[in-house]
């Protein structure tokens, strides 16, 4: 079992075992130890010598109509959305839009995510259609429908938009928000400034703040976009004053990007509470740059990691976790002070990080006793050279494990999948127990 409950520090248990009760964690230790425990009440044990448990992995920042363009276009931000994107949210509803929301949450869990923070398209019935399946799937998500107002893909003219979207929005926020004994939450959805109206800002930054729900957008992702905002909102001084002003900013704000901010903009995030996701790999395949991701953590900035599909080529965190660790090495190419994160900083990104910019750090994120018991089982040997067996591998301490995970995991060597102790996905071979 391995866990990073602090940035850059892993926890370990070489031969660990868990035990659960109604979904929660209630005892930690090792296994030898725990098996011997004399017990009221009996306990089924599935054990396994080949697998890592590492607490379950959760992506900050993913576009649900997005996943069918992965490692499609090689432009910048705004081109590749106008050229690849939009065209695909907008037929992200009727049947189309039902099949693939069904098909979405499935592929989560098989990559080892059990909590996600999503945006759909501007359309209220495929969004109440992911939500549905999204319940079905028993994942941790908090989703919202897109809200645009400005250049949207959509057909009505922009007074009834911003009436349309807000309405349709807090309809599908008091359905879902809450729902499935707490596991599906809501978050209301504006894009970017680029694409909203003050009235539609503010609007939702109002919902959300009655509703006690999620709001969602993006930051200061791309030079393009900082200048289309500056010409937008000649009032503000800077694109993050943009959703100070318009009441977007507090502790239920996860901000994707943040790329390109001053010291001001990340004092004023920081002060406000709001969180970052950072996605690495979205940043890369965009050439939107490379977050200074020790000057967001500096300023107090909760952080962790989003996959941004379908900006980001994959809903794989593991490989998301490698370019965080991999775009900060190509900046001390030409910043020589940079910080590199260590395989154990990652992993805290995409478990307790994350879970603590989502306000949930104590009920995910780690291994606790009293945590709820969202795991990832991981088949290490599988991605051993000449996939070795547990045997063989013997002499790998932790940081080795977390390592070869990052630097060659994936969907082929998680085994099993387990949100609050259900099994959400199991993979069909080779058994885990």
């Amino acid at each position: 079992m391995i866990d990073a409950p602090e940035y850059g520090k892993l926890r370990s248990w070489s031969d660990g075992g868990l035990v659960i009760d109604d979904g929660q964690i209630i005892e930690i230790g090792d296994y030898e130890t725990l098996a011997r425990k004399p017990r009221a009440q009996p306990v089924r044990w599935l054990q396994s010598k080949r697998v890592a448990i590492f607490p379950g992995l959760i992506d900050l920042h993913a576009h649900l109509p997005q996943y069918p363009a992965v490692a499609r276009g090689t432009s910048e931000l705004l081109p590749w959305l106008r050229t690849q994107i939009f065209p695909l949210e907008r037929e992200f509803t009727g049947p189309k839009g039902k099949r693939e929301a069904a098909a979405f949450f499935p592929e989560l869990a098989r990559h080892g995510t059990t909590t996600a923070m999503l945006y759909t398209a501007i359309y209220e019935d495929s969004t109440e259609a992911a939500f549905h399946a999204a319940a079905k799937s028993g994942l941790r998500i908090i989703m919202g429908k897109m809200m645009m107002d400005v250049g949207s893909y959509g057909n009505l003219q922009p007074t009834k938009v911003v009436s349309i979207s807000l309405h349709e929005s807090e309809r599908l926020c008091k359905a879902w928000h809450g729902a499935a004994n707490g596991l599906i939450e809501y978050a209301f959805s504006p894009r970017f400034a680029v694409a909203c109206s003050e009235k539609l800002m503010r609007g939702a930054a109002e919902l959300a703040t009655q509703h006690g729900a999620y709001l969602q957008t993006h930051l200061a992702e791309n030079r393009e976009e900082i200048e289309k905002v500056r010409n937008q909102f000649t009032w503000a001084q800077d694109y993050t004053e943009v959703y100070e002003k318009c009441g977007m900013l507090g502790p239920r704000t996860v901000l994707g990007h943040c790329i390109h901010l001053s010291d001001r903009e990340r004092a004023a995030l920081a002060s406000a509470g709001a969180s970052v996701a950072h996605c690495p790999s979205a940043n890369l395949f965009l050439r939107s740059g490379i977050l200074p991701l020790e000057k967001i953590r500096a300023a107090g900035l909760r952080v962790g990691l989003g996959s941004d599909v379908a900006a980001g080529p994959e809903l794989n965190l593991w490989q998301v976790m490698r370019s965080a660790i991999e775009s900060q090495k190509a900046r001390s190419f030409y910043e020589p002070d940079t910080p590199i994160p260590s395989p154990a900083a990652a992993l805290h990104l995409a478990t307790q990080g994350a879970a603590e910019a989502l306000g949930k750090g104590a009920t995910i994120g780690s291994f606790e006793i009293g945590k709820e018991a969202d795991l990832t089982i991981m088949d290490f040997g599988a991605l051993l050279p000449y996939r070795q067996n547990a045997k063989n591998a013997a002499d790998l301490t932790a940081e080795d494990v977390a390592s070869l995970c990052i630097y060659r995991g994936g969907p082929h060597a998680v085994l099993e999948t387990f949100v609050r102790g259900r099994s959400v996905y199991r993979a069909p071979e080779p058994e885990l127990f």
